[in-house]
């Protein structure tokens, strides 16, 4: 399948969920999460879901590293248009960070300090589906990829999907980061 219909059949398929649906499923993805084989690491790379199209909350999996490691730190995204420059930022946050909706409907931390892409050492990435290969598709604007460029290679790169892998994503190209792990309701994909 291409991005464009793995695009438009995932967004439908998950707003066709319920909410009871949803935290089931939520508590799964966490179950699996606290499997994987990784040490929490300290500096976490998260994102503020886009509640209108139920994409998974990554709350629980940063609250469950806080309980494991309390001195770790979580940044947010911070989209950045300017004509056709486009690029996004991480920010710094803590619990007196104010967050402000964007235009697309996301949260975004509207003060805090900028974070370098290569100190990061795990990156929670947001995606409407994923190939057994790593392959992700997110809402195709392409900033999560050009920022994942910036980071470093050991930087693990963890997707949640509440479906199972597509079997392929014909239009992967150069410019598009794998990730490490995908983690769905049912099982934990290694990559």
């Amino acid at each position: 399948m291409k991005k464009s219909d793995i695009r438009n059949s995932f967004k439908e398929k998950r707003l066709q969920l319920t909410t009871a649906q949803i935290e089931k499923m939520d508590d799964l993805m966490l179950i699996h999460f606290q499997k994987l084989s990784i040490d929490i690491p300290a500096l976490i790379m998260t994102y503020s879901p886009i509640k209108k199209f139920n994409e998974f909350d990554p709350q629980l999996i940063t609250d469950y590293c806080y309980f494991k490691k309390p001195d770790q730190q979580l940044f947010y995204p911070v989209v950045i248009e300017e004509g056709e420059n486009c690029e996004m930022r991480a920010v710094i946050v803590d619990d007196n960070t104010f967050f402000e909706t964007n235009k697309y409907g996301i949260d975004e931390p509207i003060d805090g300090i900028d974070m370098i892409p290569s100190e990061i050492d795990m990156f929670i990435v947001p995606l409407l589906a994923f190939d057994k290969k790593g392959n992700r598709v997110g809402y195709g604007k392409g900033y999560y990829d050009r920022f994942l460029k910036q980071c470093r290679k050991d930087c693990i790169k963890v997707g949640f999907s509440y479906f199972d892998a597509v079997e392929k994503i014909e239009d992967f190209n150069k410019y598009d980061i794998k990730l490490d792990y995908c983690i769905t309701p049912e099982r934990i994909f290694t990559f």
